[in-house]
């Protein structure tokens, strides 16, 4: 509960801000940051610490999640104290979803974000019709897009327990960030949590992003990042590297994919980074919100 408390009171302090910059001249930069296409090239080629041929990482995540795809919701919980759940509504607190509206969930086979689009969508539907199926919610369709069939399966067996079997706005498709099957400028928003650290190329996930966004389309991100809260970061740091692996292995029997789910986190791009990131892809309006102290950030664009 101590954990939990002081989780909150720095949450309730989380950043927002806007990031316009433009590149610092290259004299200014680092070898590899002064060659944008290296430092990507670089951090495609990463599996945790470990350096991989391209062609090897996308097999080597997969692995990794049809590993822990069973016990994928009961880690989430213990691994954040139950705060994924908190994290995720204000995520679909800032898409705003809208009855009608045309959803991409990439990255999203469990359907825990899809699920909270889709009631959000009811309720805002409901309270205005009074209860009564409207021409625009049966317009409403969510497509959760995941590259790993068993992470969609799990999705599935959830659906079906919600009573979502027969939900004719969900859909759920097998497919890669970095070449999504969808038509351009056909979705209304873009949402991936805690995903896009996984793939290969983000540029290439980020410019699909922008693909298949109508103009006005929201692009949202969910991703563990940085902490910048100094004495809190050592703690992070200590916990993450000692108590997640071990916490893997005894409940998922398996230490080696949360070791990387660990080091994948520290060699994701920094906030500002990847906000400039998106911003590179074509988004206007790219800001980000820090919660806990950075230990997840919100980025956010829109396709103007």
């Amino acid at each position: 509960m101590a954990l939990r408390a002081a989780a909150a009171r720095l949450a309730s302090s989380s950043l927002r801000r806007r990031h316009r910059h433009l590149l610092p001249p290259a004299a200014l930069l680092s070898p590899a940051t002064a060659n944008p296409a290296a430092f990507l090239h670089s951090h495609a080629t990463s599996f945790g610490y470990k350096q991989v041929r391209e062609d090897e990482k996308s097999k080597l995540v997969g692995n990794v999640f049809s590993s822990v795809a069973s016990s994928y919701d009961v880690m989430n919980d213990l691994m954040s104290a139950g705060l994924h759940r908190l994290w995720k509504d204000r995520l679909i607190s800032k898409l705003n979803p809208f009855p009608g509206m045309k959803h991409l969930d990439v990255a999203g086979g469990t359907g825990d974000v899809a699920f909270r689009v889709v009631e959000r969508i009811k309720s805002v539907s409901h309270r205005a019709t009074q209860g009564t199926l409207t021409d625009l919610e049966e317009d409403t369709h969510i497509y959760v897009c995941d590259i790993n069939p068993n992470m969609l399966d799990v999705g599935k067996k959830r659906a079906a327990e919600k009573g979502y079997n027969e939900e004719q706005c969900l859909s759920w498709v097998q497919g890669d960030a970095e070449a999504l099957s969808f038509q351009d400028g056909s979705m209304d928003g873009y949402t991936i949590a805690f995903g896009i650290r996984n793939v290969t190329h983000i540029e290439k996930a980020l410019s699909e992003a922008y693909r298949v966004l109508k103009k006005g389309g929201r692009f949202l991100c969910l991703e563990l990042s940085h902490v910048d809260v100094p004495i809190f970061k050592d703690i992070y740091d200590a916990y993450s590297f000692s108590v997640i692996p071990a916490v893997g292995e005894l409940v998922a029997g398996d230490r080696q994919s949360y070791q990387y789910l660990v080091e994948s986190i520290r060699r994701f791009p920094k906030q500002e980074k990847f906000a400039q990131m998106i911003q590179e892809a074509g988004f206007e309006r790219v800001e980000y919100e820090n919660l806990v102290g950075g230990v997840v950030a919100i980025h956010s664009g829109l396709k103007l």
